[in-house]
């Protein structure tokens, strides 16, 4: 079947909503939202149209700005960001059922409008024109449209190209892949890849998205795993998700582990507690002889940045092993991570199956998995009889570690 979906983002969404509440046009006005109390070198979480017009930058620095560029400074209010962003999704609502709605983050939204295009009696492009025109009447923000085949294509009609257009709609189908998705470059540009996927794939010799999606994809999987296939898959505009793919029904049973942090966490050492985490949950796997094929993973900002990521990964192959779960999540973080401050994590281990058999793999060491699995077990057997801090890694002793103070109080849940 043939589905047709729309992303929409507010545009300068902070910063627009800090104008709307003050009367002000973020057009006109030079408006800068980061927090006062950090001088110069504060964050800015995001600045109006005018300044961008003038090649300023978001999520710089204040520093950053140039000394003749003037503009006034405003504190973050996550509250008004919050009710706004309510407002929005009402509106989208209006238009299409909440099974066909997907909100992606505070300012962006995935709509299948697929059905209601006949409903209505207007084309894809006609039907986003309406719903923009709508949000701006309604609330005075102003927002951009990807329409595609699919979500990502959708995604990155939006993101690459609807902000030229005066209508701020792009409409891409599968004959753009060649013409305009494989052109992107720098790889970074590309939804989905980040900075240390980028660098891995200009060591192989790879800088545009046509170089990812004509490369080999059996060499994907071998070099990145699962999430290498996916990215190959990206980069040749396949995506065959819909959005009730992402509304996951709370009955499945799944085991998941979360934390919020006490301190701003970066890529630099969030790693220590993402290994932390995924050991507590897979002793919960095989204490249950439980194996997983899906992995959810997710990092949470802090409150001046909010947002975030959460996806997740089917495996090839039902899993408990620690190292295979670690190195997705890791993955994860390499693909979606934007570099800031993170406050809090989200592991869940899903599509559970009895182990009662074994999964044969020409790619994995067979020996050494098992050997792997009786050592995991000696572990939980002596964690069981004398607690949970009576065997840890040294890496326990680290700073950034959480471990020794959460085996007082684990948290996560088996549903």
């Amino acid at each position: 079947m043939k589905r047709t979906f729309m992303c929409i983002d507010l545009k300068s969404f902070f910063a627009s909503c800090e104008c709307i509440d003050r009367g002000l046009d973020p057009f006109k006005v030079p408006l800068v939202v980061a927090s006062t109390t950090q001088g110069q070198g504060a964050l800015t979480l995001a600045i109006t149209p005018c300044l961008k017009k003038q090649g300023i930058k978001s999520r710089g620095r204040l520093y950053e700005i140039p000394k003749g560029v003037k503009y006034m400074i405003v504190d973050p209010r996550m509250k008004l960001y919050s009710e706004m962003s309510m407002k929005v999704v009402s509106i989208y609502l209006d238009f299409v059922d909440t099974k066909d709605l997907h909100i992606y983050s505070i300012d962006e939204c995935f709509l299948d409008v697929t059905s209601y295009l006949k409903y209505y009696g207007k084309t894809d492009v006609e039907l986003a024109e309406e719903i923009l025109k709508t949000v701006e009447q309604k609330t005075g923000l102003t927002a951009n449209c990807g329409i595609g085949p699919n979500m990502l294509l959708a995604k990155i009609a939006m993101d690459t190209e609807a902000k030229l257009y005066k209508n701020g709609i792009a409409k891409w189908t599968m004959d753009d892949v060649q013409k305009k998705l494989w052109k992107i470059s720098p790889l970074s540009d590309m939804w989905g890849i980040g900075p240390a996927m980028e660098k891995k794939l200009n060591n192989l010799g790879m800088y545009s998205v046509g170089d990812v999606a004509k490369h080999d994809k059996e060499d994907f999987r071998k070099k990145f795993g699962v999430m290498g296939v996916q990215l190959w898959r990206s980069c040749n505009g396949l995506d065959e998700s819909i959005i009730s793919d992402l509304k996951v029904p709370p009955k499945e049973k799944s085991f998941s582990h979360s934390q919020m942090l006490h301190k701003d966490y970066y890529k630099a050492n969030i790693g220590i507690l993402v290994e932390e985490m995924v050991e507590v949950v897979c002793a919960r796997l095989r204490a249950s002889n439980y194996d997983c094929q899906l992995i959810s993973f997710g990092l949470g900002y802090n409150k001046y940045v909010t947002g975030g990521f959460y996806h997740s990964m089917k495996l090839d192959a039902p899993t408990r092993d620690p190292k295979e779960i670690i190195k997705v999540c890791n993955q994860m973080i390499e693909q979606y991570y934007d570099g800031s401050a993170i406050r809090k994590i989200m592991i869940s281990l899903g599509k559970l199956s009895q182990n009662n058999s074994i999964q044969l793999n020409l790619f994995k060491d067979f020996e050494k998995e098992q050997r792997d699995e009786k050592l995991n077990h000696s572990i939980d057997i002596v964690k069981a009889k004398f607690g949970k801090n009576s065997l840890v890694k040294a890496s326990a002793l680290l700073e950034d570690s959480t471990i020794l103070e959460r085996n007082e109080k684990i948290g996560g849940h088996h549903e």
